[in-house]
């Protein structure tokens, strides 16, 4: 760029640019923003984590021989105890239930007793089958759900439970046997915070001994109430009210 001056009448200077020498402005580029889709996720979508708990409890018992001349006679094995419908009674512990329905053959809802913890509480509502044959019973958990508090009825949506507890028997007069063979299985969402902070595994690791804990404390009432009712069925058969 280039300064010229030249004289004018009247004693002025002129300053002048030669416009042969004044730099090209170009105009800068607009700057694009990119927008984003405006799509909600919920904090359960953002932060998948499952945590995979499971518990295991196999026990077996020694039957007591109800026959032979002091029950007339009669063979009363457990296999017949567990195809009767007191049976299944005793196994779904009813009169510890809320309530119990039959919604079809071998499929029952048991509503368990209200469980209240600081300002929650909950109902756990199970749906199971029993299916009883020559060799053994079975039953499974369909569904498990939550009723009550609405903050607990919304945990229903962020995990699933699966148990099975398979009983066989052994009827040989000798060595006379029940034997339980309980699997529970929990898939849990990990959606909350501290916990999506954490490893998995800091969930499991607790969450696995609490429901081992929870299995080896119920097995065995299970057994002993059990045995209990087929011992109460047994003199039952052979000492019918009239």
């Amino acid at each position: 760029m280039i300064l010229t001056t030249k004289w004018h009448g009247r004693g002025h200077w002129c300053a002048s640019f030669s416009s042969t020498d004044i730099p090209v402005i170009k105009p800068r580029k607009k700057i694009g923003v990119i927008k984003v889709a405006n799509e909600s996720y919920t904090e359960s979508e953002l932060n998948t984590k499952k945590a995979n708990l499971s518990a295991s409890r196999k026990e077996r018992i020694q039957l007591p021989n109800y026959g032979g001349d002091n029950y007339g006679g009669k063979k009363l094995h457990i296999g017949e105890f567990l195809s009767h419908p007191s049976a299944i009674e005793a196994l779904l512990n009813t009169n510890a239930l809320k309530s119990f329905q039959c919604l079809c053959p071998n499929t029952y809802r048991c509503t368990l007793q209200r469980v209240k913890l600081l300002n929650f509480e909950a109902a756990p509502v199970l749906d199971l089958r029993v299916t009883p044959t020559n060799e053994d019973c079975t039953v499974e958990m369909l569904s498990c759900k939550f009723e009550g508090s609405k903050i607990m009825e919304h945990q229903n949506n962020h995990f699933t439970a699966f148990m099975r507890n398979r009983l066989s028997w052994d009827t040989n007069d000798a060595d006379s046997f029940l034997e339980v063979d309980v699997k529970l299985n929990l898939i849990l969402e990990i959606y909350t915070r501290p916990f999506t902070m954490m490893p998995v595994s800091a969930v499991e690791r607790p969450g696995n001994l609490m429901l081992q804990a929870l299995l080896d404390r119920l097995v065995p009432l299970l057994l002993q109430q059990l045995l209990q009712d087929y011992c109460k069925w047994v003199h039952q058969q052979l000492d019918p009210v009239p």
